[in-house]
């Protein structure tokens, strides 16, 4: 897991977009790809940038829910924990 999840965040588009699902969850494509244009200067196209999301999904980093003809995507940061668990913060004051 720790494999997906590294180069998951690796990207700088998929950090963006993580940033995007964080800051406003449950967004559909079209609206992610409006937001990442506008606000990153991100102009990658829907498919990239569904590419980019399954590779978030694969690292457990975006969870997607269909509800009719949306499907919405959600961020999902738990898996960051095993970072902060695998390299503690070790605080030197000395």
């Amino acid at each position: 897991m720790d494999e997906e999840l590294f180069k998951a965040l690796a990207d700088p588009t998929r950090r963006a977009i993580l940033d995007e699902l964080v800051e406003h969850s449950g967004q559909t494509l079209f609206e992610l790809c409006a937001r990442l244009s506008t606000r990153h200067g991100i102009g990658s196209s829907r498919q990239a940038i569904s590419q980019h999301l399954e590779v978030l999904e694969g690292a457990g980093l975006v969870r997607s829910r269909r509800e009719g003809r949306f499907k919405f995507h959600d961020a999902d940061t738990s898996p960051l924990r095993a970072i902060a668990e695998r390299w503690p913060v070790i605080d030197d004051e000395r």
